[in-house]
């Protein structure tokens, strides 16, 4: 299992929100990119991370932050929030981002992913996150009628192979997974699932691992020291 180290971005710096509350962002670190190279050190072969004005203004704001991570590390650097258009994705992958996470538009504009996927293949992500099981959108802003389950299974007809789940009720909370939701998830289509929202400590990381699970996002439980980063990487090995 692939541990993902998470870096949110709000005006240039790493924050961490709880339940996706943009009111409740706290900065958890001076510097983006030495944050990075702190997880590499740990071990860490990818890092997660993702636009939060980006997401709110739909559109790319924080961009410069994520292509520096990517050039000045060797890690693997997975993008999200703010992405809408083709040209969205093709500025990324341009400039050495190795996955791209599309979120509302999967929900709003499934012709957008199949067109992505068909031109970048494995590059494109899907984001679902969920509030009782419903999608969410608009940096978790709008709610939806769709199922999650129906919703991971509309894009894996559209040739969707990876997407990352958050239960938003867990996210920044530190009281674990969902771990039925995404043991349905990932017993319910062929997609990898990452895990997203809740990983507290290395308890959750086995569970997640153990359930066969393709990656864990791993953010405020590293920041709040609850969850050694090396210990997470050397058990998934």
């Amino acid at each position: 299992m692939k541990i993902f180290p998470a870096i949110d971005i709000i005006e240039g710096k790493p924050v961490r929100l709880f339940k996706g509350d943009f009111a409740t962002a706290e900065q958890v670190a001076d510097n983006a990119l030495e944050t990075a190279k702190s997880f590499e050190e740990a071990g860490a072969s990818w890092i997660h991370m993702v636009d939060l004005d980006g997401s709110l203004q739909k559109k790319r704001v924080n961009h410069a932050v994520f292509i520096e991570v990517a050039k000045n590390t060797n890690l693997k650097v997975e993008i999200g929030g703010g992405i809408r258009t083709m040209q969205d994705i093709e500025f990324y992958a341009e400039n050495g981002i190795s996955r791209v996470i599309l979120g509302s538009v999967a929900l709003k504009n499934p012709a957008l992913v199949e067109e992505a996927v068909k031109s970048f293949g494995d590059i494109i992500a899907v984001g679902i996150d969920a509030k009782g099981g419903y999608a969410a959108a608009e940096g978790w802003t709008q709610s939806s009628e769709v199922y999650f389950i129906d919703l991971a299974k509309r894009m894996e007809a559209l040739g969707v192979k990876n997407i990352i789940y958050t239960d938003i009720s867990k996210d920044g909370t530190l009281s674990g997974p969902n771990l039925q939701q995404l043991c349905e998830l990932n017993n319910a289509v062929s997609c990898d699932i990452t895990a997203s929202g809740g990983v507290t400590n290395i308890g959750d990381i086995i569970a997640l691992r153990d359930n066969k699970l393709y990656g864990a996002i791993c953010g405020k439980s590293l920041y709040k020291g609850t969850l050694d980063l090396r210990e997470a990487v050397e058990v998934c090995k």
